[in-house]
């Protein structure tokens, strides 16, 4: 079921506060002054109960903002500061400030003929709106005093009685097979390789890739793999969306691929058929077929998580729909469960990415680096804070962690020693199945060490550090400190790294 409108729909990740009403913060009853008949609200035949009852103000009806969206099985919650009601649904995000007239679908302005306001110590929202924004026709009976809603689940059911092909869907598009998927865009799909690793993105343009942020954002240099064989020079960035880790880049050469459908409807619902395609582990064009197992809103992007297999290299891999269309670029996994969680940004948040690209004059390249050439003549202080900036992220098999309590001191010798900490449970953890993400870690500073300050022997030391309330035993004798009040500290390092025109690199203790 699809292409009804252009919407979106998702359920919350970040929106997690209960709903309740402002105190201290309402508008005049404007509406008390007369007794009106009561109307009647009807979803899908089947009537509403509000309390309090519904209100007309200049012409336009509101109604307790609670039953409206869960009846029309929207997820709601309020920003206190900001005094802003958020609804999600499938693939919909609204924002509505009370007082204003301007109300927010999927991130774009709409005028408002009523705000949404507190009346009768109830948040009140415009019913016509609502419905709307999430996909509903709304009718009035004057004559009756009664709305009408269909939602769009019943708009949906109402046109699939009568759908007569079963190979299309109820607005005449056609269905694809999973091979027929495959078949058509398997060649559309490429790999990415750079100075900074693997991912994988597909063709939007003659000489456009689309793929996720996080695969280029490092990078210096690159190609794009073809499965002809063929491979293609990167000329860099065209454009590119950090927050929703999205990026085009540009190829020195045509392509000669077909390029996909991004979908433009964003309408899709939990249990819908999916299919990823991407390089998993350098594995190229792998195909695998899932379901949509939910969505989520977080931070203003739109995510949809899949049960379609994915690992590291999926980056910036399509997410096809049953229509053959991309409704999603694969961007992370989550490790360690049997649950099969994993996530694409919603093709949502590529078409504004689209017209950025088709606007911009400048000539594609490669974003500079965040570290500087050199730091020589730079305080230990200063380098201290550069690292904190830059290196305290360690992103691992696991998920990631943050390196802190940063410190830069140069020894008798003249060595720089730069010391950080790990969270000691995360450690405790996933101790064995994070060394390898620790030594690329290490091999990434310490290539950045090197470059900015190629004639400076430099030390790098994370440690784990916890407090206990018994004598640890079985550490060396400068492992444990003893700290009085029954309680001893243990501390050693977990990645070691010693370097200048050569590095040495050991992990674990």
């Amino acid at each position: 079921m699809k292409k009804l409108s252009r919407l979106i729909a998702t359920s919350a990740i970040a929106l997690s506060i209960a709903i309740h009403p402002v105190s201290g913060w309402t508008l005049e009853p404007a509406y008390a002054a007369a007794a009106q008949s009561e109307i009647k609200v009807l979803l899908d035949d089947k009537a509403i109960a509000f309390s309090p009852s519904p209100v007309q103000l200049d012409g336009y009806t509101l109604v307790p903002m609670r039953p409206i969206f869960e009846a029309l099985q929207a997820e709601v919650s309020w920003e206190p500061q900001s005094k802003t009601i958020f609804a999600t649904k499938g693939g919909t995000v609204i924002s509505l400030k009370l007082g204003s007239r301007q109300a927010t679908v999927n991130g774009k302005s709409q005028q408002l003929d009523a705000p949404a306001q507190l009346l009768q110590g109830s948040t009140m929202v415009p019913l016509r709106f609502v419905s709307e924004a999430l996909g509903a026709q709304v009718s009035w009976d004057g004559a009756t005093r009664t709305i009408g809603i269909r939602s769009l689940e019943q708009l949906l059911l109402d046109d699939a009685e009568q759908q007569t092909d079963t190979d299309t869907d109820t607005y005449g598009y056609e269905t694809m097979s999973f091979s027929e998927i495959v078949y058509r865009y398997d060649d559309s799909i490429v790999t990415i390789e750079t100075d900074r690793g693997q991912g994988s993105g597909m063709v939007v343009d003659d000489r456009w890739i689309l793929t996720n942020f996080h695969v280029v954002s490092d990078a210096s240099e690159g190609t794009v793999e073809l499965t002809t064989g063929k491979s293609l020079r990167i000329n860099g960035i065209v454009a590119y969306d950090e927050d929703a880790d999205l990026a085009i880049i540009e190829t020195a050469s045509s392509i000669g691929e077909l390029p996909v459908v991004i979908d433009q409807s964003h309408i899709f619902f939990k249990g819908d058929p999916v299919i990823a395609i991407g390089s998993p582990k350098g594995f190229r064009n792998t195909a695998s077929e899932g379901v949509v197992s939910n969505i989520h809103y977080d931070g203003g992007i739109n995510y949809i998580q899949t049960t379609a297999a994915i690992d590291q290299g999926s980056s910036g891999g399509a997410l096809f729909d049953e229509y053959g269309e991309v409704i999603g670029i694969t961007t992370s996994m989550i490790p360690d469960t049997t649950a099969n969680l994993n996530l694409a940004v919603s093709s949502e948040h590529v078409w504004p990415l689209i017209e950025q690209a088709q606007r911009t004059t400048k000539k594609a390249a490669f974003l500079p680096s965040s570290l500087p050439d050199s730091l020589s003549g730079a305080t230990t202080a200063e380098i201290a804070k550069l690292m904190e900036d830059e290196f305290s992220s360690l992103w691992t098999e696991a998920g990631p962690t943050k390196l802190t309590g940063w410190r830069v001191n140069r020894d008798a010798k003249g060595w720089l020693v730069i010391e950080a900490y790990i969270d000691p449970s995360f450690y405790m953890v996933y101790a064995d199945k994070i060394a390898q993400d620790m030594r690329y870690w290490a091999l990434n500073i310490g290539s950045e060490l090197q470059r900015m300050l190629p004639n400076q022997p430099v030390e790098v030391l994370v440690h784990y550090e916890r407090e206990f309330s018994f004598e640890p035993r079985g550490f060396a004798a400068n492992e444990v400190t003893a700290l009085g009040n029954n309680k001893w500290k243990v501390s050693y390092p977990v990645i070691q790294l010693q370097s200048q025109d050569r590095g040495h690199i050991k992990i674990g203790h």
